[in-house]
């Protein structure tokens, strides 16, 4: 296995029309959450990538099942509760600038995952653990999972990912979402915040800064993410920014982060220098905002090779 992650995926339905979503009328049903998006971009740029979760023991968490295993992502971890819903979330397009989500998780299946439900052999057989700052908001025995999915890391020498994901409305206050934070970051190999999420935690201050703080916190990578501008990447022996990649016009910006997580991971995974795995992250962060829908835009390897290096003279049809 390459990669091992954790977390809730939830039905996400999306409103035929752009607008208020109190005038749709329809709505079409898809499939979404950070942790699986991540293992299925990975999953299409040819990686072994395994899925822990729980879902309701209803339609909906069957969808997700189906879908996920379909995608190419192990699924074997992944239980059904009968005493708990799967989630859903909406995402209304008011127009194109204007994207907003509204979840309703509370109390769902994926909430009352556990330290039992996560299994030693599991995580220890890969190279990665992939986590964010999504799961351990979701519930205290959530964030019991991810401290002995790290332990198991540790233990078993497997580099730990933390994309801190940052959801402000799930936790009960800031001070705790910021101690979650800083305490799973701390833990962490590779880093990978938003400019904002940096703020959140460490205040105002210049990128570098926020590199050098993480990196003294244990981190042996540091991405720091900078939306269309581009992204900062830190380790204690190089640092350096990495252009976006321009988009004409973007249709749906949720995704993106996990996109480009999936696309930096993919280079370590391959063993390309750090600059060409921020690259790749940057490029398919970008293909993401161009589909709507969480994982639809993500490509596969021989997409996103003609992404970064375009044929002019291609007429294939």
């Amino acid at each position: 296995m390459d990669v091992v992650t954790l977390g809730e995926s939830m039905i996400l339905l999306t409103p035929e029309s752009n607008g208020p979503m109190r005038y749709a009328a329809t709505f079409s049903r898809k499939i979404g959450g950070a942790e699986s998006n991540f293992a299925i971009g990975l999953a299409r740029l040819g990686f072994k990538t395994g899925w822990i979760s729980k879902v309701g023991d209803d339609e909906f968490g069957r969808a997700i099942i189906s879908f996920i295993r379909g995608e190419g992502v192990d699924v074997s971890q992944v239980k059904s509760d009968r005493n708990a819903p799967t989630g859903i979330y909406f995402k209304e397009l008011r127009n194109r600038t204007d994207v907003r989500v509204q979840y309703y998780r509370n109390e769902s299946a994926a909430s009352t995952l556990s330290k039992t439900d996560i299994c030693e052999e599991y995580i220890a057989q890969a190279s990665y653990l992939h986590i964010t700052g999504i799961t351990p908001a979701l519930s205290e025995s959530c964030y019991e999972a991810i401290k002995k999915s790290m332990i198991i890391a540790k233990n078993n020498e497997v580099k730990i990912i933390f994309d801190p994901n940052l959801r402000e409305k799930l936790w009960t206050s800031k001070e705790k979402a910021k101690q979650v934070m800083l305490e799973i970051a701390a833990q962490a190999d590779i880093v990978l915040p938003g400019l904002s999420e940096a703020a959140y935690l460490f205040g105002e201050e210049e990128p570098e800064v926020y590199g050098s703080n993480l990196l003294e916190l244990g981190a042996e990578i540091v991405i720091l993410k900078a939306g269309k501008k581009g992204t900062y990447y830190f380790t204690k022996e190089q640092s350096g920014f990495v252009a976006s990649f321009p988009v004409d016009q973007v249709i749906d910006p949720v995704g993106a982060g996990d996109g480009f997580a999936a696309g930096f991971t993919s280079g370590l995974l391959d063993g390309i220098a750090i600059e060409e795995a921020v690259k790749r992250g940057n490029a398919i962060g970008a293909m993401v905002t161009m589909v709507n829908g969480d994982v639809e835009g993500l490509p596969e390897k021989n997409e996103i090779d003609r992404f970064l290096k375009p044929n002019n003279d291609d007429v294939s049809r």
